[in-house]
């Protein structure tokens, strides 16, 4: 009788100047229930603390990689040619993981062989690691291309687990320099390099996308960081999506402006979070002029987001007694689901 090895997960953790949580991502790989893994860290240039605290641990699944500073994209990219697993498993240093994260995601798979991607829900914490009280509640069956590229399922970095064989079926060699470097991830983009991933995936293969019900994944909400750069996050959506334009124009031309609504509703979203109401207002009422759909597909957070961006011009203490009655009645409410 043949018995099916059990399959090895690569976990791959792109490491820069991140020694404030790089103890708390990795402590939450170690304690998986699933122990067949390797940990790959992808030193992309650190030059704080992150390497002293790294070396304390001693488990001898961990593998260290050093590189030039090459961004995000590349340190996955360093990090993917260098995994041995079946799965490759991503997490943002920033980030960490439920107990049973890999356990989930490798039965996920074992499962149903025609997914590719296996994700999860993901609950926000912030800078202390607390919990929001919200979190991404993604659509996890029946996911079309035109959910993959208007609504992004995938949620963040730190929530898929990716099958070794699709990595390798999309992956391209560079040019000049990195003639001989694979690509998977795209590695002219500082930002929205997941979704240009996932929109080539779902146009250019027959892999499918799946979630699993349960969060598994703890993704920390950074005001400072890239991501709080609003105009700039707009700019590069744009210029991450459209670098797919060419494999499918048809596509493009029927589905671009309700991606775009929808991507102008999530940073008005987070305008509102950042305290910044006036780009709230402004890019809520450019969603909806953009692509009405979003009303009709989503009307409850669409409305809410619209709502919400109208009363950051309240008072604040009426602002924040609205807020969290809100969040005591819809946030947790998403959590314990």
């Amino acid at each position: 009788m043949k018995i099916n090895p059990i399959p090895v997960v690569s976990v791959i953790i792109p490491m820069y100047n991140v020694g404030k949580y790089i103890e708390q991502s990795i402590t939450s790989v170690l304690q998986q229930t699933y122990h067949d893994f390797e940990l790959i860290l992808v030193d992309d240039g650190c030059f704080d603390d992150t390497l002293n605290k790294v070396n304390k641990f001693s488990d001898p699944r961990i593998r260290i990689v050093h590189q030039k500073n090459r961004g995000l994209s590349g340190a996955r990219n360093t990090g993917i040619d260098a995994a041995r697993g079946s799965y490759v498993a991503l997490l943002d240093a920033d980030d960490y993981w439920a107990k049973d994260k890999l356990s989930q995601h490798v039965k996920h798979l074992s499962e149903n062989p025609e997914v590719g991607v296996s994700y999860s829900p993901s609950l926000f914490i912030n800078e202390e690691g607390e919990l929001l009280g919200v979190g991404q509640f993604p659509k996890i069956h029946n996911i079309t291309t035109e959910h993959i590229f208007c609504r992004n399922p995938v949620g963040n970095g730190s929530a898929p687990v990716i099958r070794r064989s699709l990595l390798s079926e999309i992956g391209y060699f560079g040019i000049k320099r990195d003639k001989y470097r694979k690509m998977y991830f795209n590695e002219t983009l500082r930002q929205s390099e997941d979704i240009e991933l996932w929109t080539r995936i779902a146009l250019m293969t027959s892999w499918k996308f799946a979630g699993i019900k349960k969060p598994l994944t703890y993704y920390r909400i950074n005001n400072s960081g890239l991501s709080a750069d609003i105009k700039k996050q707009l700019a590069s959506w744009q210029h991450a999506v459209l670098l797919n334009k060419d494999s499918n124009p048809k596509f493009f031309k029927q589905f671009y402006s309700l991606a775009q609504a929808y991507q102008l509703r999530y940073l008005a979203r987070r305008a509102i979070q950042s305290e910044n109401r006036f780009t709230a207002f402004k890019l809520i009422h450019q969603a909806i002029y953009c692509n009405y759909r979003i009303i009709l597909q989503e009307p409850g957070r669409t409305i809410m987001t619209l709502a919400c961006a109208w009363l950051k011009f309240l008072p604040g203490e009426m602002y924040n007694s609205i807020e969290k009655f809100a969040m005591l009645h819809f946030g947790n409410s998403s959590v314990k689901r």
